[in-house]
């Protein structure tokens, strides 16, 4: 009678599984409004202190708790996933760091200030190659300040002959994602508890992914820094169980996605 009721209660409840999604709190770079992509530029005081008080003190305050944690090569997304994991007293935790999670290659434009390059080029080339879904920045070049700082970083030194980027699409990035993303969601639908700390554009390219956007569709998608993004699956089916969630205040996440969509002064 027990195992016959247990198996018609079953049948009540889905059981389930949560992912995580961060970007990382602001960098030096988005501080002074500059394009980042594979520069390995700090977190400011500011992006520190978001990592803090919104993105670990909106996990705690909804009691989610991790097995695992992704992160990119780039330091600041290993930066904030440390205070996040600090905060929560669980530093213990694996963290995996992969370049595939890493920012979009923004070619030349890297270490160039937004607002400069729209006086130059006109807002509409930067938004297309800001928000374009197939737009490629010019390639990065030996006389950009950066080049050899990113080509000799030897975070980078796993990456496969061929596939050092030199700039990137939105489409590229999102093509680069994918792989990671299938091996993470195995995990997830095993039942791993999964936090990842990415950045603007991966976060965007996971959240086509997860959610199965258009590409028109995600192009108007803006992820503002260090708000959890939270997905829930169908350990059965591995389907997406409902919206996400975003974690805090509404009228501040909407004000937050405003300032990342615009060149900015």
């Amino acid at each position: 009678m027990f195992k016959f009721l247990r198996g018609k209660l079953s049948n009540f409840f889905v059981k389930s599984n949560r992912l995580v999604l961060v970007r990382h709190g602001e960098s030096e770079f988005n501080l002074k409004n500059l394009f980042c992509g594979w520069h390995d530029t700090p977190l400011s005081e500011g992006g520190l202190q978001q990592s803090r008080t919104i993105a670990a003190a909106k996990l705690l305050e909804a009691k989610i708790g991790f097995d695992k944690v992704y992160c990119s090569a780039l330091g600041r997304s290993r930066q904030s996933a440390d205070v996040i994991l600090a905060e929560m007293k669980s530093s213990y935790l694996p963290v995996v760091l992969d370049w595939r999670l890493n920012e979009r290659h923004y070619g030349n434009l890297t270490g160039s200030n937004k607002r400069q390059v729209a006086d130059a080029y006109g807002e509409q080339q930067v938004q297309a190659w800001r928000r374009g879904y197939d737009e490629i920045p010019p390639p990065i070049e030996p006389s950009n300040s950066y080049y050899y700082a990113i080509l000799n970083n030897l975070a980078f030194r796993n990456i496969p002959v061929g596939q050092f980027p030199l700039s990137e699409s939105m489409h590229m990035c999102v093509d680069r994602v994918k792989p990671i993303w299938e091996e993470i969601k195995k995990e997830v639908l095993q039942g791993k508890r999964v936090l990842i700390v990415a950045h603007g554009t991966v976060a965007r390219a996971l959240v086509q992914h997860i959610e199965d956007l258009s590409n028109e569709d995600i192009v108007k998608v803006n992820v503002p820094n260090c708000v959890p993004i939270v997905y829930e699956f169908d350990l059965r089916t591995g389907d997406l169980i409902g919206n996400s969630t975003y974690l805090g205040d509404a009228q501040y996440i909407e004000n937050m996605k405003d300032k990342v969509a615009a060149i900015g002064d």
